[in-house]
């Protein structure tokens, strides 16, 4: 992905320390300095579903800055080093930085409610002593045991308890459907099985949009993808972007 917008230079300061904190995150996944593997920190610092054991509050913000591999942070990395600075030079460093984490904790919100649509006819079909069995067979496991698991409603709230959501891309999307409503005619060159493509930005948006709800309804097997937190982060940061614009548009009305 690319694009040409110079009004100014160089990585703003959120932005930066942004890219900054994200790395070092990553670098303490690899190198666990806190004798901590790095599944451990994913299980402390990624969000659990709100029924699980596992989840904490600190979950909703910290999730955020853990990522599951190479490609998963290059990749939200890129787009926020790419599409980043313009918006945050707009708004200023703590407008930018407040709208980042609103919409990550909204597509944390988001997701998670998703979650609880697409799971709660299998979690009501579980008897209160089932689901405490569930639950204590969840710690079991954290606590490196093998868990045991006495049906297949159990081993699908088993599964919905102990796979926590990692990544920045809540918030990355939002910075993306930002940069498009904000730019939408500069121009981005991304690729489709290796093929570039130039399109405005506004048009980038939408398709990309509709992919991930169309992936997310779709819910197919295997795919690990938390497409509901893409689409949280999209809708949290349509709001807000409208907020700020005509917030903006008072100041200098006066």
């Amino acid at each position: 992905m690319q694009h040409t917008l110079g009004s100014t230079s160089g990585i703003p300061t959120v932005v930066k320390n942004l890219l900054i904190v994200n790395g070092l995150m990553f670098l303490l996944k690899l190198v666990h300095p806190l004798h901590m593997s790095g599944d451990q920190l994913d299980t402390l610092l990624g969000l659990h579903f709100f029924a699980s054991p596992l989840f904490k509050p600190w979950q909703l913000v910290t999730h955020m800055f853990m990522h599951g591999g190479i490609w998963h942070i290059a990749l939200n990395m890129f787009a926020l080093f790419m599409l980043g600075p313009q918006v945050e030079y707009r708004w200023g460093s703590k407008r930018f930085f407040t709208y980042y984490m609103l919409c990550g904790l909204g597509a944390a919100f988001i997701y998670m409610g998703w979650q609880w649509f697409l799971n709660n006819e299998a979690l009501s079909a579980l008897s209160s002593a089932d689901l405490a069995d569930v639950r204590a067979q969840v710690l079991r496991a954290a606590a490196g045991y093998e868990p045991v698991l006495h049906s297949e409603a159990a081993s699908s709230a088993y599964d919905l308890f102990t796979h926590p959501i990692v990544g920045a891309s809540g918030a990355i999307f939002g910075v993306l459907l930002a940069f498009g409503m904000l730019f939408p005619n500069v121009e981005l060159t991304t690729f489709i099985y290796f093929f570039p493509i130039r399109m405005k930005a506004k048009w980038f948006v939408l398709l990309y949009g509709g992919f991930e709800l169309y992936s997310g309804v779709a819910n197919n097997p295997g795919d690990n993808t938390a497409h509901f937190a893409h689409i949280g982060g999209m809708a949290v940061g349509w709001f807000l972007v409208k907020h700020y614009e005509r917030k903006l548009s008072q100041q200098h009305f006066y």
